[in-house]
């Protein structure tokens, strides 16, 4: 994994050293600070772009088109008036290579890498996290060509891992309000004033490829903005749980990646 990850900067392999309780420490306090924690270049660069350029010819014949329209819970099944401004319709549209086609690739290599799944739980204060058992869902990678983007909503999982792999030219800027609702309160009064543009704790972020972004995806409503030339935003997503055996259901696999199995 040395000639993949910058195991150097990020001894993420050396638990115990003052390197690693440095770096676990400055995640720790950035998560309890800001929502979120940024590594830029835990991914090599010459490892990155060999990665990007293996992918991006295959998303034109191989990806599924996530194109649909939803609310911000991605589920029409919440306690709310339908016309609730809450509720606001906003449209999503990517392109997704899904887990099994990734297979025996760099981003399984990583995703399965006990050493790195080790590091995140500590990191989020878990007992463990364990990689899901889901053929399709466990890690993706997304690209978002011009025009296209993922509009806002929040994460089934409490923690969202992700890898950029390529920066657009302009545009796909991932914008996020952290915090804004928590397990007792879903302030959906607040949901409306930051889907209707009046939220003034709203953020962006824009960072290199190779950067590893770990952020609390359950609470944080969190969006990627249309991107605007020919090159595509390119994201690894990583998703783990606290319990083995996380599987999505037939119903979420076909809304996300147009098939089940």
């Amino acid at each position: 994994m040395h000639d993949v990850l910058d195991l150097e900067s990020f001894p993420i392999d050396q638990p115990g050293t003052p390197g690693y309780e440095a770096l676990l420490s400055r995640c720790r306090a950035d998560l309890a600070t800001h929502g979120m924690f940024n590594l830029q270049g835990f991914m090599q660069a010459d490892a990155v772009e060999r990665l990007a350029s293996g992918l991006r010819p295959r998303y034109p014949t191989q990806s599924f088109r996530h194109a649909r329209t939803h609310n911000i819970y991605f589920n029409d099944d919440v306690d709310l008036p339908t016309d609730h401004p809450a509720l606001r319709k906003v449209t999503t549209i990517n392109n997704t290579l899904c887990a099994d086609q990734l297979a025996g690739t760099v981003l399984e290599a990583i995703y399965e890498y006990p050493p790195f799944i080790h590091f995140l739980a500590q990191a989020m204060d878990k007992p463990a996290l364990y990689t899901m058992d889901d053929p399709l869902a466990g890690f993706n990678a997304m690209a978002y060509f011009e025009g296209q983007g993922l509009n806002w909503h929040f994460d089934r999982s409490e923690f969202t891992t992700t890898l950029l792999l390529q920066r657009p030219k302009a545009g796909g800027v991932f914008e996020y309000r952290p915090g804004l609702r928590t397990a007792s309160d879903p302030n959906f009064d607040g949901v409306a004033q930051l889907l209707a543009g009046r939220d003034e704790r709203q953020k962006s972020m824009s960072v290199e490829a190779g950067t590893l972004n770990v952020f609390k995806g359950v609470n944080t409503a969190h969006r990627v903005t249309p991107v605007i030339g020919d090159a595509p935003r390119i994201v690894a997503v990583f998703t783990y749980y606290e319990n083995p055996g996380a599987t999505f259901t037939a119903e979420e696999r076909l809304g996300f990646y147009g098939r089940v199995d």
